[in-house]
């Protein structure tokens, strides 16, 4: 009996462990993007990041909005991934 209580717990925190991740949305100020491939560079790099699910880079506001699942990667993670393309990023703050 303890057994099956134990795989019944097990299956329910396995099952549940993915529903209490969130999808999280964040749009970054990016510095340096100087022309219209910038845009490009920054996209890809921020695809890069495990758990990022939508990328959307504006050339002419100088952001990105980045959709993510949060139990994966953080905002952190995000900006350092632009400062490594040679963007450095900061979250925008509305």
């Amino acid at each position: 009996m303890k057994t099956r209580f134990f795989l019944f717990s097990l299956a329910f925190v396995v099952i549940s462990g993915s529903a209490l991740a969130a999808s999280r949305t964040v749009t970054l100020d990016v510095k340096n993007m100087t022309c219209t491939v910038c845009p490009l560079t920054v996209k890809k790099a921020l695809e890069h990041v495990a758990g990022v699910q939508q990328v959307s880079v504006s050339y002419a506001d100088k952001t990105a909005t980045v959709r993510f699942d949060d139990a994966a990667t953080t905002a952190g993670q995000l900006t350092e991934a632009t400062k490594n393309a040679g963007y450095p990023s900061f979250i925008k703050v509305k």
